[in-house]
């Protein structure tokens, strides 16, 4: 069937079975638009903000597992983009990210508008195209999806010239696709598998070491029943919140800078590390020579470029981490080894938490941040799927929040950007469309504002996102570290220059609250949750509270700056 290349990526993304789009238009990719308004396939929604576009994308895929789906023009349209783009590569979020480029006659030109986007995009995808001719177009796109959801997923970037999107051809999608070069590393190898289980069975503190792949790989039921047949504890990284559970006994909290008491001890003391999808990140490992230091380390992850990159396994297995649990719990009920009781190592670990429990001392007189975060858990629970931007109210959130299964946790972990929260948390809202799932974002004054634009996006769309402000006037994160490592030089971090956020959310058509005592927040939230209207809850909050535990930099994770007192 002839048709014209914009056509061809509209019916491409139909026959992906792409039921929304986020994006924004402009000069180059003005054709693809065409498309869009004439055909029926799925939802386009105008963000207000390219940026905003990606990240909203991103907040679908983390939400749902598919793959999200972006659409810019070129120039500042796709620079734009880029911040978007890094964030999902770096914590592998599969996308497929389309722009427009100036005609193929004008490359190299400088022409109106026109930006190196393949060659911008290089560093910060799992891989790119320029398309060069009208009969590549279907096969790369089918392409695009199949690399970004393969593998360790991650962005695709997929840059089309405009006088490609306007030139006629066939279109033949194909119905599969062979690339020589690119083949993912399923299958466990039997012989690393079987030596993993021995390590197990010989240890007598292993340690389940959880990492955001147990998300990407839909195998958080797996690695619950690794835990419960052996009595194994597990820890999560940041991006792993939600896999085990926080009521499982065998949980022992977050580890890393700002993880429990609980599990950086575990991680100290272990003497077999089993990290299953995760990447020995610096905030997680602390100081690199003492992580660990007792253990000997499993490491399974379907990159075979993680493994080795930064820690040396004693017993590396590349392959899908859901399958290679899977055959872990397989080889426990075969009998093939016989294995140690874990019992006293447990409790070990429940004298940690009882000594040194997560907490903070409350206030009659001031709303402490922790508290709103800890309020929503208990109110909303599993009901909520939790966003958040960057900055201490992230790392408040990841502790306090009680987290009950996968991907109920949004956040921007590896790239760590500000004004993540609302756009992902508009994302998630979209995914969460006629279930009885509420999209809460957590934020800071200093993130809030950097995509604020979004709230017309939610607006339009009626896309029902609660923001929640944990309002301290400063940029707080950086104002801790300025404290405590900075001798207390607040160098341009307080934000005592702010909008009313009340009447802004009201000029954008959304529902607005600011809150001083705690029953303002419990009836602000019950209204904003009764409503299901784009909200935004202002809390004001005590302006000097610290994250802790804290680990500083260059210290090990045993070296934790701990609170004094509190509940």
């Amino acid at each position: 069937m002839k048709m014209t290349g914009a056509k061809m990526v509209v019916e491409s993304l139909h026959q992906e079975g792409v039921e929304v789009v986020f994006g924004y238009p402009g000069g180059a990719i003005m054709n693809v638009y065409d498309e869009i308004y004439k055909q029926n396939y799925f939802q386009h929604i105008l963000n207000r903000h390219e940026q905003a576009s990606i990240i909203a994308a991103e907040g679908y895929a983390r939400a749902t597992g598919k793959v999200g789906v972006s659409i810019v023009t070129s120039g500042p349209g796709f620079t734009n983009a880029v911040t978007g783009l890094a964030d999902a590569y770096m914590d592998s979020i599969p996308l497929v990210v389309i722009s427009g480029q100036v005609p193929t006659t004008i490359i190299g030109s400088d022409g109106f508008q026109e930006i190196d986007a393949v060659g911008i995009s290089r560093p910060c995808t799992k891989h790119n195209y320029l398309v060069n001719r009208i009969e590549d177009l279907p096969r790369i796109i089918k392409e695009a999806f199949h690399i970004a959801s393969t593998g360790r997923p991650g962005p695709v970037h997929v840059d089309i010239p405009k006088d490609i999107t306007a030139e006629l051809g066939d279109f033949i999608y194909p119905s599969e696709i062979n690339l020589p070069t690119y083949k993912p590393t399923v299958n466990y190898n039997k012989k690393q598998l079987k030596r993993a289980m021995e390590a197990i069975s010989n240890a007598k503190k292993p340690l389940l070491y959880v990492g955001g792949g147990a998300i990407l790989s839909n195998c958080a039921f797996e690695i619950r029943e690794l835990a419960k047949k052996l009595n194994i504890p597990a820890v999560e990284t940041l991006m792993a919140r939600g896999v085990m559970g926080d009521e499982n006994p065998l949980f022992f909290g977050m580890l890393g800078m700002h993880g429990e008491f609980s599990a950086n001890m575990a991680a100290h003391e272990t003497d077999l590390l089993i990290s299953l999808g995760a990447r020995f990140d610096d905030r997680v490992t602390g100081r690199l020579d003492e992580f660990a230091s007792k253990a000997k380390i499993i490491h399974v992850d379907i990159d075979p470029t993680s493994i080795a990159k930064l820690v040396v396994p004693d017993y590396p297995i590349v392959g899908d981490l859901k399958i290679t649990v899977k055959a872990m719990i397989e080889a426990i009920d075969n009998g093939e080894n016989e294995f140690n009781d874990y019992t006293n190592w447990v409790e070990l670990l429940r004298d940690y938490r009882e000594k040194e429990p997560l907490r903070y001392i409350d206030s009659t007189e001031v709303i402490k941040p922790q508290w709103p975060i800890q309020r929503v858990g208990h109110l909303l629970g599993a009901k909520a799927v939790i966003s958040t931007d960057v900055g201490q109210h992230q790392m408040w959130t990841a502790q306090f929040y009680p987290f009950s299964y996968p991907r109920q946790w949004i956040t921007s972990g590896g790239l760590g950007t500000m004004g993540f929260g609302l756009p992902a948390a508009m994302g998630v809202a979209r995914a969460l469309k006629g279930t009885d799932k509420v999209s809460i974002n957590f934020t800071g004054d200093g993130s809030i504002l950097m995509n604020i634009q979004e709230l017309m996006t939610c607006v339009e769309y009626e896309l029902p996102v609660i923001n929640i402000i944990l309002n301290n006037n400063y940029l707080g994160m950086v104002r801790q570290w300025q404290t405590m490592f900075y001798e207390n030089r607040l160098s341009q971090t307080d934000l005592s220059a702010q909008p009313n956020f009340k009447m802004l959310v009201e000029a954008f058509g959304g529902l607005g609250y600011r809150v001083t005592t705690k029953e303002e927040f419990d009836a602000a939230l019950k209204d904003a949750v009764e409503k299901k209207r784009p909200a935004m809850i202002e809390v004001v909050v005590a302006r000097n509270e610290e994250v802790l535990p804290m680990v500083p930099n260059g210290h090990a994770l045993n070296e934790m700056t701990l609170i004094e007192g509190g509940k």
